[in-house]
């Protein structure tokens, strides 16, 4: 029996990773030695004492039932006391912290307790494909708002027409940015805050990427901003923090009527995080900032050694300012899809094509910095035989 697929999957963009995914697996199949810089998945181990943590929580048998929805108030008091502690924010940890299974699920999840069928949201292009699928899912309608490199690799906020704004109920903000690696500053955060109020938007930015940074220059976080609390909430994630991708622990913070929808959805959907896991948080979230630092010190060492050699290959981009990204322009000629596919057959290195984040990434492609040093210097030499 064929069973036929709800409309709304085929609404989804088309999966552009595909083609360049089963080149790789060809490639590997003809004994090609892979490079791969296209997932953003760090390849450093979780620290020990997170692991150690879980391994204690697991063995305690009340751990082993259903855990609460919106998160052990233990786990959530600890994400208030990082927040405050890193960014000066105060937060409730009673109904101003929900924990998620992973951040992604969280994004995924909000539009279905905000968005009402056919009600805007504002998404960045390039930008996570999760935002515009979730407001896809909910029966919302995206608002692509380009990212370009004339405005920072910021939105324009003034360009969003009014009739647009006038049905919108949710803006997304993603900093550091992923795909550009684009920091916003404060006062970009202060224009969005006074476009919500006189808007009644929903602000969601997604800061998952906070604590990977360089040169000792600390992303601010949006709850920060004066009134920012009132209009929005944070998402962020432990994934990168603590490499702990395949742990799926992250937690969205702020407006207490937005969580509250979040927690509704998810209280219907899923079933909590594992409290083990969460416990594995709390160590993380409370260990000293020296256990960060080694990681971001790895981080600054990758990136200054291959953004030179990117550079001596006469490769335009912009200095990462924070996560693990460089968002490269596509040499004259090709286009993101083509320059991709050529890196993987002729070097052996697989990149994401731009044109995967929206379609203001046509002309770019995406390389992480989560590989080794040595594959990195690997990269670039096969990168200077390239015709």
């Amino acid at each position: 029996m064929e069973f036929k697929f709800a409309n709304r999957l085929q609404q989804l963009p088309p999966y552009l990773f595909i083609e360049i995914d089963r080149k790789k697996k060809a490639a590997i199949e003809r004994g090609v030695d892979i490079i791969s810089l296209g997932v953003g998945d760090p390849d450093l181990a979780t620290p020990d004492f997170i692991i150690e943590a879980m391994y204690r929580a697991s063995k305690e048998k009340a751990n082993h039932q259903y855990p609460f929805g919106a998160g052990l108030l233990r786990f959530r008091e600890a994400v208030a006391q990082w927040y405050h502690r890193r960014f000066g924010v105060e937060l409730d940890p009673k109904d101003e912290v929900v924990a998620l299974i992973g951040s992604k699920e969280g994004i995924g999840h909000l539009p279905l307790g905000v968005l009402n069928p056919g009600d805007i949201c504002l998404i960045p292009s390039p930008g996570y494909p999760v935002y515009h699928a979730g407001t896809l899912f909910a029966g919302g309608v995206s608002y692509f708002m380009p990212l370009l490199e004339k405005n920072g690799f910021l939105p324009d906020l003034d360009a969003i027409p009014v009739e647009v704004l006038e049905r919108s109920k949710m803006i997304w903000t993603n900093s550091p940015n992923n795909p550009t690696s684009k920091v916003a500053e404060p006062n970009f955060y202060e224009k969005l805050v006074v476009l919500a109020r006189k808007h009644n938007l929903l602000v969601v930015n997604d800061a998952a990427y906070t604590e990977i940074y360089y040169d000792g220059k600390k992303p601010v976080s949006f709850l920060q901003t004066a009134g920012a609390k009132e209009v929005g909430i944070e998402f962020h994630s432990l994934s990168k923090t603590f490499n702990m991708t395949g742990w799926r622990v992250g937690f969205a913070v702020g407006n207490k009527c937005a969580l509250k929808a979040l927690a509704t959805v998810k209280e219907n959907i899923d079933s909590g995080l594992f409290n083990a896991i969460q416990y594995a948080g709390i160590a993380g979230l409370e260990a000293p900032d020296s256990v960060t630092d080694e990681i971001r010190k790895i981080y600054q060492e990758r990136r200054d050694y291959f953004a030179s050699g990117i550079k001596k290959l006469g490769w335009e981009f912009q200095l990462p300012q924070a996560a693990f990204y460089l968002w490269v322009k596509v040499p004259s000629g090709y286009n993101s899809t083509t320059w991709c596919g050529k890196l993987l057959d002729e070097a052996g290195v697989v990149v994401t094509p731009g044109n995967g984040f929206g379609r203001e990434g046509e002309g770019y492609f995406r390389m992480t910095l989560t590989v080794e040093k040595s594959r990195l210097e690997e990269a670039l030499k096969r990168f200077s035989k390239l015709k």
